[in-house]
């Protein structure tokens, strides 16, 4: 127990941003919607809100962490290994949006519902948020070599 609060703990410190954009996208997605909302005539608009938020969340994932390689670099401790992290900031984020999307189809007594078309907009986010963040990662390597 005292172990997992202890990499919750550096979680939460080492990616405050990523932190905060998970607990806003758990939020924003199991709260009732309103009935009036601002570009709800804006054809698939539901579909771009959440390509944006998944792709917004994996960009930041990746940008804190290039942060928190270079300070791991400088003699911190690790999360997990080097190998393994691809996986993580591609498999992570998928598997809460089917979470998210199971939980607004079954945890929200019907106010909210789970379509499989925004885990599809949701997925198609991760992906194209890892690509920027792939790219942005190299790019902030390959600069720091030079230093």
């Amino acid at each position: 127990m005292k172990a997992n609060m202890q990499i919750f703990s550096l979680i939460r410190t080492s990616f405050p941003l990523t932190t905060l954009l998970t607990v806003v996208i758990w939020v924003l997605c199991l709260m009732p919607i309103p009935e009036n909302v601002p570009l709800g005539d804006v054809p698939m608009m539901d579909k771009w809100t959440h390509f944006v938020m998944w792709g917004t969340l994996c960009t930041v994932l990746w940008w804190e962490w290039t942060r928190y390689r270079k300070v791991k670099q400088q003699g911190l401790q690790t999360l997990r290994p080097y190998g393994s992290t691809l996986l993580y900031m591609c498999l992570m984020p998928a598997l809460m949006s089917g979470l998210i999307e199971l939980a607004q189809a079954y945890c929200t007594g019907g106010t909210r519902s789970g379509d499989w078309l925004d885990f599809v907009a949701n997925s198609i986010g991760v992906a194209l948020g890892n690509i920027i963040g792939i790219l942005l990662a190299a790019y902030r390597a390959k600069g720091n070599k030079g230093t």
